[in-house]
């Protein structure tokens, strides 16, 4: 319970002074240096800094990315999928959107302190332990569609470049090794340059020996320790600690210069600030990263707490995508900032899925109108054509303001409502017996659909995809249901039809159907009753026969529509 405590306490203390501005961060040896190169015109907060920050990057339509990925040994949760979505939308919104190419390079931490111990219990090699949840890692990322970076690289196959790095920060008389084979780095030999993003007032340090010269420092290089892997290296076997395990590989793809450096909140003290003391020390440079993006914390509804494996409050990717979609929980994250804290609860994640049923639904009755099966008033097509390119220039201003996600979906939602506000009208399934006319040209309502895919597919939503979310289920069922009713219909009208009085025999002041066709009648009667039964309601009144889809699909997912059959009676 102490543990948990500290551990609240220590990641509501990071978020708040990753966000906001501190007298700490403005020390000579902490000032952050604007980069010079190509100025993306986009802004986005910056850790380093507390505000946002113009994006400059050092080659024109260019990015270097590093992020750190997962510790391999458990089931990856819906807390790291959150924190991997929403950087995937802001990498897809870089590419597709301004046009950068993003090289994205993700370290797999396949050796630790937590993979040595599950392995232990499980009577499994630490390299069988860390492939198996490597592969699930890898394999939820894809059902999330998360587009995997240029290349995964795992410590364990990195461990000559980590010992070299290790060597370069000890000749640089940054490090320092004990007699035990241990390597710990020297805060006190950068003095004020240590704490750039949290500042190091208050920092406390990793447990250690007692040759530690400040309780602060930590370990490069851990010496071995029985049933553990080790490596050789000039101080003895042992491996490698957890910070320099990102700063050598992303030093060995992007050399002495980073554009981004991303991770969850929870990962800045003391991960990526031990980061930033090693590269600086190592490239003997005095700004490695330039830019350093964080995700807020996924918290279960009503609580405090995030969402973790330590505190055993989580959900796993593959048990959440067996009641929800990835669509849907892509939404989900589109709805917050990345960088805000997000609430897990039911309600949130029917607010996604509404806000999709209000997307697909449009879609359809955009597309019914399109093919003159549904009459409205008076369109007015200038004032929609106006609305398009006024949303167009607030989602680019929205998404170039620190990726701004949720003013796009709301932008989005608002062209969708003035879109259905020209939509309020019967759906029409005719026959030879009359004729439709559309109230104008339709290419407006072509042209939003057609931008509120291209948005969503940027985003990484694919609203054609009919696996993704449950709303699409209804498509074949919508036409079976069509084809029914419309047989129905046909019987019916047959079965109520009067033969025409012979030539000479006197006419029936009220014709009635005969009664061979009485059983027709009956049949069409029972299938309404049967339908209603089941959700589907056909409502028949003097010449309109009304057909409604009102609820269905499976789990919670509903969807609602809605037809007019004209037939002769």
């Amino acid at each position: 319970d102490v543990w948990y405590k500290a551990s609240c306490e220590r990641d509501a203390t990071l978020l708040r002074r990753v966000q906001q501005p501190s007298a700490s961060c403005t020390g000579v040896g902490k000032k952050w240096t604007r980069p010079t190169g190509y100025d993306t015109g986009l802004k986005t907060y910056n850790s380093l800094t507390k505000q946002k920050e113009p994006l400059i990057l050092a080659q024109e339509g260019i990015a270097t990315w590093y992020s750190c990925g997962p510790t391999v040994y458990d089931h990856a949760h819906l807390g790291h999928a959150c924190s991997y979505v929403r950087f995937d939308i802001i990498q897809r919104v870089l590419s597709r959107v301004f046009g950068i190419n993003v090289i994205h390079v993700m370290v797999i931490t396949d050796i630790d302190d937590k993979i040595i111990r599950r392995a232990l219990e499980k009577s499994v090699s630490p390299t069988v332990l860390a492939r198996m949840y490597e592969e699930e890692f890898k394999n939820d990322m894809l059902a999330l569609k998360v587009l995997p970076p240029a290349v995964y690289l795992r410590v364990t196959e990195n461990i000559p470049q980590i010992v070299a790095f290790i060597e370069g920060i000890i000749r640089n008389e940054h490090a320092y090794a004990t007699k035990q084979g241990d390597v710990y780095f020297d805060i006190g030999s950068i003095g004020d340059r240590y704490g750039k993003l949290m500042g190091a007032g208050d920092a406390t340090g990793e447990p250690g020996d007692r040759e530690k010269r400040d309780s602060r420092d930590f370990a490069l290089w851990k010496a071995s320790k029985p049933q553990e892997p080790s490596w050789e290296s000039p101080w003895g076997k042992g491996r490698p600690g957890w910070h320099i395990e990102c700063s050598t590989i992303a030093s060995s793809v992007f050399g002495s210069q980073l554009d981004i450096h991303s991770g969850g909140i929870d990962l800045a003290f003391p991960h990526h600030e031990n980061e930033i003391a090693q590269c600086e020390a190592y490239h003997q440079s005095g700004q490695w990263g330039n830019y350093f993006l964080h995700s807020g914390h996924l918290h279960l509804k009503g609580s405090a707490e995030k969402m973790s494996k330590s505190l055993n409050n989580y959900i796993t990717i593959k048990d959440f995508l067996e009641s929800y979609s990835a669509n849907e929980f892509r939404m989900f994250c589109l709805l917050t900032k990345y960088r805000s804290a997000i609430d897990y609860s039911d309600a949130s994640l029917n607010e996604a899925r509404s806000s999709l049923a209000t997307i697909t639904a449009f879609t359809h009755d955009a597309q019914a109108y399109m093919r003159g099966q549904l009459q409205c008033q008076a369109v007015e097509e200038g004032a929609l054509w106006e609305r398009l390119a006024e949303t167009k220039a607030n989602v680019v201003r929205a998404l170039a303001d620190d990726f701004d996600t949720p003013r796009v979906v709301n932008a989005i939602m608002s062209l969708v409502y003035h879109g259905n506000r020209h939509l309020q009208g019967w759906l029409v399934l005719y026959d030879e017996w009359f004729t439709v006319t559309c109230c104008t040209f339709p290419a407006v309502f072509g042209a939003f659909l057609a931008y509120i895919r291209e948005v969503f597919e940027v985003l990484g939503v694919d609203l054609l995809d009919r696996k993704a979310h449950s709303v699409d289920s209804s498509g074949t069922l919508e036409n079976v249901v069509e084809q029914l009713a419309r047989f129905r219909s046909d019987v019916r009208a047959f079965a109520l039809s009067v033969q025409d009085t012979p030539p000479g025999e006197p006419a029936h002041a009220s014709p009635s159907p005969c009664s061979e066709k009485l059983p027709l009648l009956k049949a069409c009667d029972t299938l309404r009753k049967d339908l209603a039964s089941m959700g589907v309601h056909i409502r028949v009144s003097a010449c309109v026969c009304q057909w409604g889809l009102l609820k269905g699909g499976r789990g919670r997912r509903s969807y609602s529509v809605s037809f007019i059959k004209i037939v002769k009676h």
